[in-house]
């Protein structure tokens, strides 16, 4: 092994990146597949939803949190207003976070909604109404994680600025105090 070459990072989470990348697979390869092979669009529908299904609870409760650090759900309070709830590790446990997986589930989670608006124009062209509606459901949950991740991510880019800002601040205001009780 040559000293000089570099040293590849691997994934951290394997497990995690195989089942972030499964469902969303599954849900594009079998209802494409499912075109060529089946004409029952009652099982078509099914089998594609709960995959994407699946997918949606997969990236939004496990990979999430393990790949990128980030959570977020949506509530309704008392006034019935729906608020975002977010929330993401600590500065430190954020940049200690795998490259490649936080990679992985970024691109992972756009390219499958590219995906799907693709098969979506390829079904407005040949007219088929049925197909938009499992294309349209699999983009809204696609969309509500994306939706959701980015929100989580600029809060939480918010919150290590926040942090920064008051732990400077903090720092500063000490070193003063220490400089004049020496005085």
């Amino acid at each position: 092994m040559d000293p000089n070459q570099p040293i590849t990072e691997n994934y951290a989470n394997p497990k995690t990146c195989f089942f972030h990348v499964l469902f969303k697979a599954g849900a594009l390869a079998f209802y494409i597949l499912s075109a060529l092979f089946l004409s029952n669009f009652v099982i078509i529908f099914v089998v594609t939803v709960l995959l994407a299904a699946l997918d949606f609870w997969v990236v939004k409760n496990v990979s999430g949190r393990i790949l990128v650090g980030l959570r977020w759900w949506n509530e309704i309070n008392d006034l019935g207003e729906s608020v975002w709830r977010f929330e993401c590790l600590d500065q430190e446990s954020l940049a200690r976070m795998n490259k490649k997986d936080s990679w992985l589930f970024w691109w992972s989670l756009y390219l499958t909604a590219v995906a799907w608006i693709i098969l979506g124009i390829f079904s407005l062209i040949r007219f088929q109404a049925d197909d938009l509606l499992v294309i349209g459901v699999c983009l809204t949950l696609s969309i509500a994680n994306i939706v959701g991740f980015t929100k989580c991510q600029k809060d939480a880019k918010k919150q290590i600025q926040a942090f920064a800002t008051q732990t400077i601040a903090s720092r500063f205001s000490s070193t003063l105090q220490s400089a004049f009780s020496v005085v």
